[in-house]
């Protein structure tokens, strides 16, 4: 059977990509100690030896739109074209190619399906940089194939934050079942407080520091009951009007599992939002056990 080899979860700020290749004037104060923490952040996935990438992120309105919006889906192409104009022209991100592992898609549809996940697909997905930028902070070399799954959490009626947390648990008990011997490791980014386009999107910090410790707090401690207890679809409008990503957060939390503490948690507060990493090996804690 597979090996679940690392569970990674972070944020996916657009702008790490420029901020970490300025250079004299126009490198912000903040790039070197933001550079230090991804370089380090970036180890705990090279330390894990993976073969395949599962990512999950969230289309940002870049391909799926109103008129087509599944509310979980499965990438299951050969090949993944990244990132989009306005990404090119606002963040200076490159374009990429990614290879996919139709292998892996295929299983995830299948199995997901017939344990009740009625999962859309997409055999001509391209992606953006919910995907595009945590690749770039952890393999930068693009060089391991890839399974991109997304999530709905921007158009209304989005799934409730327990449907999140199902997926995340589900996902991990496909990938320990799938018949290979290869490494994954899976890979989700989501939003603390977030603003995009109201009052508070630009400030000294995020928009609501509070909900970014308290989040942080139940992620790095697996505190899922807390989590599920506190977070609903109108509560995430309170910290800011994107915080709806924080359900991806909570995903991960269900493939790494109800309160198994992350080996590795680091966060950097970068005015408009806070930047939050984690990671835990399966492994390890399997040793223990």
């Amino acid at each position: 059977m597979a090996t679940i080899a690392a569970v990674i979860a972070s944020t996916h700020h657009p702008f790490y990509y420029r901020a970490s290749t300025s250079t004299g004037e126009d490198r912000p104060p903040f790039a070197d100690e933001w550079v230090a923490k991804i370089e380090a952040f970036r180890e705990t996935l090279t330390r894990a030896r993976p073969d395949i990438l599962v990512m999950v992120g969230s289309d940002h309105f870049h391909q799926l739109w109103l008129d087509n919006m599944p509310q979980f889906l499965v990438g299951k192409a050969p090949w993944y074209d990244g990132n989009f104009y306005n990404e090119e022209r606002e963040f200076g991100l490159p374009r990429m190619k990614l290879a996919g592992h139709e292998e892996l898609s295929a299983y995830l549809l299948r199995q997901g399906i017939d344990a009740g996940f009625d999962l859309a697909f997409s055999n001509e997905l391209r992606i953006d940089h919910s995907i595009t930028c945590p690749l770039i902070t952890l393999r930068p070399q693009a060089d391991l194939p890839i399974v991109p799954i997304y999530t709905n959490i921007f158009a209304p009626p989005l799934p409730q934050p327990k449907r999140f947390v199902e997926l995340g648990t589900m996902i991990r008990q496909l990938v320990e079942s799938w018949p290979s011997d290869k490494r994954v490791a899976i890979i989700g980014t989501g939003h603390l407080s977030l603003e995009l386009g109201g009052p508070r999107q630009f400030g000294p910090h995020g928009p609501d520091p509070e909900f970014d410790r308290t989040a942080v707090g139940w992620i790095a401690s697996g505190d899922l009951e807390s989590a599920l207890a506190q977070v609903s679809l109108d509560s995430l409008w309170l910290p800011g009007n994107a915080t709806h990503g924080f359900m991806d957060f909570m995903l991960m939390m269900g493939v790494a599992g109800e309160n198994v503490k992350a080996d590795y948690t680091d966060s950097l507060d970068l005015f408009h939002t806070m930047e939050a990493y984690f990671t835990w090996y399966p492994e390890a804690v399997e040793a223990k056990q």
